[in-house]
């Protein structure tokens, strides 16, 4: 048994093992950072030869990651080799991948959740390897050193939830009604079941275990794969809190693994939200161990993300099973402004900004909060009266000239930018990532296009928030 051991210990087991191994005592000894990881990291070895030294205080572990290892190189994955193993020192050395992970390349190249070309082609490749994992069950692979259960079965889904509830609603703290959280921790449980289990869950699937050489991905820290869905693993990586990708980027990369894996698009879209919610619980559950409890302030710094992931599940998708009280704490989440300031991060707000025809009906704010504002903007004189301006919109010089000679718009204009510039200033301060502002008209031609184009140069110039502009009369046309 490997048991725990002082660093004196663990550096003699790794340079022993390093002598073994290549016949040289190693010059270079470098502790490497492990995060939340109970096992040490070191680079160690001589110019020619450097290899990655790994302690793990659970023999358990080690060996699924070791018989993982072993068999992923074997049937051609882009895996670390290991290259000798002491398992009574509980220590092993294998394959160098260098210091570039998937994540630190986010973080240079990420600008608002919008990924840079060379950036995507990466996502792509791993998405491409990603089913090769997952087929690995059916291929015949031996499950039998899974740690610490064979499968993503119900037991291992309990856990998860029962660890975001007592190391994250109970800390954090959100009310929740005991009973009743119970009794859809076992609904939800059973939708998750019923999605297809055949394949190997790789369990934590994310960005910073991805690492990057010569511009290839190549895949660590697996011992906790299982037999489970395929979902689970495409939701760790689309929802990383941190890689801070947009709903946008991470649709479109989910209908690449669709096409890539050869799924049911309709079959897989079914229960995959369901396991975004889940990979995000077991998420916070972490970041409540290490945040709340173990006192490590770092690990809060995710929780804004991940409170955006959640708000955008809950205004976007569905799951066909009744769940009102786990639905009622992610709501009261949602809500936290304490919970979306941690780490002073800074989520970004944009102000979706439109124009519409009181004749098809208001808009529905499907991206936000559900509020906002609607402006009628009917009292203001209509240009649409005149035929001069009848095949023009609120866009057009003469328009635009015609509205702003007119007192009445510009006192209109200041009124909707005092309220507005209000509820940004405000949301802002509380880290909020939507607000919506709509503008009505007759038609949805030329008032309500004109206010919608002022607020959003408005809002720009004084406060640089990102707007999304929309007129959709106009794009009906």
């Amino acid at each position: 048994m490997a048991g725990s051991k002082t660093n004196e210990e663990i550096e003699k087991a790794l340079q022993s093992l390093y002598r073994k191994a290549f016949g040289k005592v190693p010059e270079i000894f470098i502790p490497l950072r492990s995060d939340g990881s109970a096992r040490k990291i070191y680079r160690l070895g001589n110019p020619g030869r450097i290899v990655v030294g790994i302690y793990g205080p659970d023999p358990l572990e080690n060996r699924a990651f070791l018989e993982f290892s072993m068999y992923f190189k074997k049937h051609g994955l882009p895996v670390p080799e290991i290259y000798a193993e002491d398992t009574e020192a509980g220590v092993y050395l294998e394959e160098d991948l260098g210091d570039v992970t998937l994540f630190s390349r986010i973080e240079q190249e990420n600008k608002d959740g919008v990924l840079s070309e060379s950036l995507s082609k990466t996502y792509r490749k791993v998405l491409d390897i990603l089913p090769r994992f997952q087929e690995q069950v059916k291929a015949g692979m031996d499950l039998t050193h899974c740690y610490p259960r064979a499968a993503f079965d119900r037991q291992s889904i309990m856990w998860d939830l029962n660890y975001f509830k007592y190391y994250f609603l109970k800390l954090a703290p959100i009310p929740f009604n005991e009973q009743k959280l119970e009794d859809d921790f076992v609904r939800f449980a059973d939708f998750l079941m019923e999605a297809p289990q055949d394949y190997f869950l790789y369990r934590d699937f994310q960005s910073r275990n991805i690492m990057l050489r010569d511009g290839e991905p190549w895949f660590i820290d697996y011992q906790g794969g299982r037999r489970g869905a395929r979902h689970y693993d495409l939701a760790s990586l689309l929802y990383d809190a941190k890689a801070n990708l947009s709903p946008e980027t991470r649709n479109e990369l989910r209908d690449y693994y669709i096409n890539a894996a050869g799924v049911d698009r309709r079959d897989f879209l079914q229960h995959y939200p369901a396991f975004a919610y889940v990979r995000i619980m077991q998420a916070m559950g972490a970041y409540g161990l290490r945040g709340f409890y173990e006192r490590k302030p770092h690990f809060l710094k995710s929780v804004p993300f991940a409170v955006r992931n959640i708000e955008w599940l809950l205004n976007n998708t569905e799951i066909p099973e009744h769940l009102p009280e786990l639905m009622a704490c992610f709501r009261r989440i949602t809500m936290s402004v304490r919970l979306r300031q941690f780490g002073n991060t800074k989520l970004g707000l944009t102000v979706r900004i439109g124009s519409f025809s009181y004749k098809n009906g208001i808009p529905l704010d499907d991206h936000g909060h559900g509020g906002g504002f609607v402006f009628d903007c009917r009292a203001l004189p209509n240009p649409g009266r005149y035929p001069q301006y009848s095949k023009k919109d609120g866009r057009d010089k003469p328009v635009v000239e015609f509205l702003d000679k007119e007192a009445g718009v510009e006192a209109y204009l200041s009124s909707v930018y005092a309220l507005v510039d209000a509820s940004v200033q405000n949301y802002l301060e509380r880290n909020f990532t939507s607000l919506m502002v709509h503008f009505g008209c007759t038609g949805g031609q030329h008032r309500s296009v004109y206010c919608a184009e002022h607020l959003a140069a408005h809002l720009r110039n004084k406060f640089g928030v990102r707007v999304e502009l929309s007129h959709r009369e106009l794009e009906k046309k």
